[in-house]
């Protein structure tokens, strides 16, 4: 994943345009490639996918913040997804929590001042016979302690 700080460039998001511009329904995979080459989708590169497309800018912004795996602000390097559902928070991602808020001094929404870590919530995992669960980016780590995750954190 690029640095989130870079500007996409036009020439890639042309190609990606071009790509998809004659497939009704391509949206998701625009906004998905769009993404994975700078880590977030800006203002900017949300606007121009709407114009290339000929659809409102508000439908492009409503997609691209409907679906948690879209980002509209920069992000940290690795995003650390925590488990909230009901079985991993009867065994413990509370404290699972804490300690990465401890560990890394962000909350869930914040990114790191160095941009390494991002934190965030997510709804379920699939993870619940392992749980506490957390996945960072596509790495996903179940029977969670204190300990563990610091160990976790700082393999990274």
């Amino acid at each position: 994943m690029a640095k989130a700080n870079c500007p996409l460039p036009t020439s890639n998001l042309s190609e990606i345009l071009d790509k998809y511009k004659q497939s009704p329904g391509s949206l998701l995979e625009i906004l998905r490639e769009a993404q994975a080459i700078n880590g977030y989708l800006s203002r900017e590169v949300l606007q121009l996918i709407a114009e290339e497309l000929g659809i409102p800018e508000s439908k492009v912004y409503g997609v691209a913040t409907f679906y948690s795996l879209f980002k509209t602000t920069p992000t940290g390097q690795y995003i650390i997804r925590i488990c909230e559902s009901a079985p991993c928070h009867i065994r413990g991602a509370q404290d699972v929590l804490a300690t990465i808020e401890k560990t890394l001094g962000i909350k869930p929404g914040e990114t790191t001042p160095d941009g390494k870590f991002s934190l965030e919530f997510t709804s379920c995992l699939g993870l619940c016979g392992v749980a506490p669960a957390m996945m960072i980016n596509d790495q996903v780590f179940g029977n969670l302690t204190g300990d563990r995750v610091r160990e976790i954190i700082n393999s990274f």
